[in-house]
């Protein structure tokens, strides 16, 4: 009798545990690069150096703001904590953003998890400006390693970064007209003039 209940109990434990894991299906490796920190004083700061520029540029009607991978990947991390449209069942879409500005592109990667399955994620976006001085923004490509991409993702994202922008260079840069935006080396530098 012993024995006839120890395997309907062993496999209900296993069915169990399973259930409780956490199954890492793979996706883009980004673990070569430096972690980037993530905190309210970056994202604030971002703020702080679109005002320093303005102001600085007053004078001239001509404006230079430089956001680094620090700043761009707070505001990116307070963005999806608090937009709706970026999560699940109350759980982010994407956690551990990481934002890298490389080689001319955003490059977003961090973590999804749909069910019990968890995998890397990687966005490329590709950012310049449209004929009225504003941002363009435009995902190259998105990697949910063997997962398939969360119905809407492009939209989303590409609103999400257009938001991050208006949140938080848009309010103090009201009548900023944008003449180019530069990405490289950790850096993306917004020129433009004050209309």
């Amino acid at each position: 009798m012993k024995k006839s209940l120890s395997l309907p109990l062993f496999l209900f434990i296993l069915v169990l545990s399973s259930l409780a894991c956490t199954v890492f299906v793979g996706g883009p490796d980004y673990s070569d690069r430096q972690p980037i920190p993530v905190s309210t004083d970056a994202a604030q700061g971002l703020e702080d150096e679109v005002k320093r520029s303005l102001e600085a540029g007053a004078a001239s009607g001509e404006v230079t703001i430089t956001i680094n991978e620090t700043q761009i990947t707070s505001l990116v991390a307070q963005k999806i904590q608090s937009d709706p449209n970026l999560q699940k069942d109350s759980k982010p879409l994407i956690t551990d953003p990481q934002v890298y500005l490389r080689d001319g592109q955003m490059q977003i990667f961090g973590k999804t998890q749909q069910g019990m399955f968890a995998a890397n994620i990687g966005i490329i976006v590709a950012v310049g400006v449209d004929e009225n001085g504003k941002p363009k923004i435009e995902i190259v490509s998105a990697d949910f390693g063997p997962l398939p991409a969360p119905e809407g993702i492009n939209a989303t994202i590409s609103a999400m970064i257009e938001e991050a922008y208006t949140g938080g260079i848009g309010p103090v840069a009201t009548g900023l007209r944008i003449q180019s935006i530069v990405i490289a080396d950790g850096v993306m530098t917004i020129t433009g003039r004050t209309k």
